[in-house]
């Protein structure tokens, strides 16, 4: 069985082709974990596997809510897509907390 120019990144079921005894092989990256990798996995697969890469984070956001809790955000591009079963990306937003600290928090009772 074999993978021809079909690789998968991560766990992807329907990344698969006939193997030996009408058996499935896998040929997204999972099946290195599984085991079940058609026979030419390593060599169609491998030697092409692009890794994510990320930019820089972008500045905070501002905070949610103007008085009290509230949440900022961040966020960041994929500069270079994976491919070929390379590592996945990794997040691209990030979250925290905040205090709203308007001036005009606590005058309006």
């Amino acid at each position: 069985g074999g993978c021809w120019h079909q690789c998968c990144s991560g766990r992807n079921n329907a990344c698969w082709a006939p193997g030996a005894r009408r058996a499935r092989c896998y040929c997204d990256s999972y099946c290195e974990r599984t085991g079940d990798c058609c026979e030419d996995y390593h060599t169609v697969c491998r030697h092409d596997a692009v890794g994510c890469a990320v930019g820089p984070w972008g500045p905070w956001s501002g905070c949610s809510s103007p008085c009290g809790v509230g949440s900022k955000a961040r966020s960041r591009q994929v500069t270079v897509p994976p491919r070929h079963g390379g590592e996945p990306c990794p997040d691209l937003k990030q979250r925290r907390g905040c205090l709203g600290e308007h001036p005009t928090c606590g005058t309006a009772k």
